[in-house]
């Protein structure tokens, strides 16, 4: 992480890597009950809508953790960049993946009001999978030359 402080960015930091499927309900402590959501899969629209959205995804997640690579808040927005280890059963036999991505957000009343992903869907899933993977690899191929 930067040497900037970035208070609110260590905080979310801290709580997605204590997330888990068995405190889902700490999540209206951060986000604003009119939140929006958006990664390379879905745009997600509300705080219940989002709770639902990480019920799902945590439910048969194994390994979650996310280093802050570097950060920046300023007034009511923010971005941190960060490296992600996740392991789940449908993903690569659950084998351990890792992920590079930054995360855009903006606050409103202390919560965040707006959180939007950018990572490579290709690197996070689809390499993964027997038939995606190497379909993706043949395209990476022919793209390069």
């Amino acid at each position: 992480m930067n040497t900037v402080t970035t208070p609110r960015i260590e905080q979310f930091l801290a709580f997605y890597n204590a997330l888990s499927n068995h405190n889902m309900q700490l999540l209206d402590t951060l986000y604003h009950a009119d939140v929006v959501f958006i990664d390379p899969v879905h745009e997600i629209h509300g705080s219940a809508a989002l709770n639902k959205y990480f019920a799902n995804a945590y439910a048969r997640l194994q390994h979650c953790r996310f280093t802050g690579l570097d950060a920046m808040e300023q007034g009511t927005q923010g971005f941190v960049s960060w490296r992600m280890c996740f392991a789940h059963p449908a993903i690569g036999n659950g084998k351990m993946i890792e992920v590079e991505g930054c995360t855009v957000l903006r606050w409103q009343d202390d919560l965040i009001v707006y959180h939007r992903d950018y990572y490579d869907l290709n690197e996070m899933v689809y390499r993964h999978l027997p038939v995606l993977g190497w379909l993706t690899g043949k395209v990476k191929q022919r793209m390069a030359g």
